[in-house]
């Protein structure tokens, strides 16, 4: 297997959430340090940037009234729609924490298209960073968005990601080294029967990047057609995939020390994509590996899932 790189001359600080937009054929990511939103076809031609007032944590495509219509972004302060490249962005709800201490980092939309994210905490010292999901409530003609809180406890939340089935619903805290996993409720968004899917042993103490000894901890996820879990091990330079029981499947090297989340997309969603980190790394990470910050693909046996779109129910303007 061959790592291509789609960005050789522009590599991100820190490249997270990517998905594969079936309907435009493209994979889009975004740049959290950067300030960024990223598009490209799935050769890394096409491509185009697009600059926001705040870090974006997460992003998702989004359909209204049946029409595939723009993003939703989770910024700093809040949930925001963007419309067109480029656009203005509208603030749907303020975000639920103090975007002094904290801002949003890993999300997506879930299968019945509400869009979920979770926060970090930046000064990582204490588990301060909650899980919430954005809706929509019917408010006579109108709707109105809601946010709702649905876990908290983490001081990194990364991870996020469903069975086929959706009957399963993945969020790690990365700090901890843990993935959990939850039995899922679709219809009333209820989470329950909380157990742990997968834990890694903590960094050793005083461990450098040069060293072994440290495979790395749980950052973003996917989910393929068979239900295995494919993760990002920041720090520990790879992808892994678990089975629907926790087992690993493989242990793919990744040309970067810290991979940030992978997807799977492409025209038959066979190709994992991985987004890497370059931000805060030391030089001599980044001599020993200089596509740090790049997007990597290459091909697997097994597709991925089509992404979900989040559901904007109001009416065209």
């Amino acid at each position: 297997m061959t790592w291509h790189i789609l960005n050789p001359d522009s590599p991100n600080h820190l490249g997270e959430s990517p998905f594969w937009h079936l309907d435009e054929q493209r994979l889009y990511w975004v740049d959290i340090a950067g300030r960024q939103v990223h598009r490209s076809a799935l050769d890394g031609g096409a491509w185009q940037s697009w600059a926001l007032p705040q870090e974006p944590g997460c992003i998702a495509p989004a359909r209204q009234q049946g029409q595939s219509r723009g993003w939703v972004l989770a910024l700093r302060d809040g949930f925001y729609r963007a419309f067109a490249w480029g656009a203005e962005l509208e603030l749907l709800a303020a975000a639920p924490h103090d975007p002094a201490t904290t801002r949003f980092n890993d999300g997506k939309a879930d299968p019945l298209g509400r869009f979920w994210a979770g926060g970090i905490y930046e000064p990582r010292t204490a588990p301060l960073a909650e899980l919430v999901a954005l809706s929509w409530q019917a408010k006579g003609t109108s709707f109105e968005p809601v946010v709702t809180h649905l876990q908290g406890g983490a001081t990194v939340a990364n991870g996020l990601a469903w069975s086929p089935d959706a009957r399963t619903v993945y969020w790690t805290d990365t700090t901890r080294h843990l993935i959990r996993a939850w039995d899922w409720d679709a219809a009333r968004n209820r989470m329950s029967h909380e157990r742990v899917f997968a834990q890694w042993p903590a960094k050793p103490a005083g461990w450098q990047p040069s060293e072994p000894g440290y495979g790395g901890r749980p950052d973003g996820a996917a989910v393929d057609v068979q239900g295995n879990y494919w993760v990002a091990m920041y720090e520990g330079g790879r992808v892994l995939q678990l089975s629907p029981t926790g087992q690993v499947l493989r242990d793919i090297a990744v040309p970067a020390l810290c991979p940030t989340m992978p997807c799977l997309g492409g025209p038959d969603l066979k190709t994992l994509f991985v987004t890497t980190a370059r931000h805060g790394r030391s030089a001599a990470e980044l001599q020993r590996f200089p596509n740090s910050g790049c997007v990597f693909s290459m091909r697997v046996d097994v597709p991925g899932l089509p992404v979900n779109f989040f559901m904007d129910p109001r009416p065209l303007a």
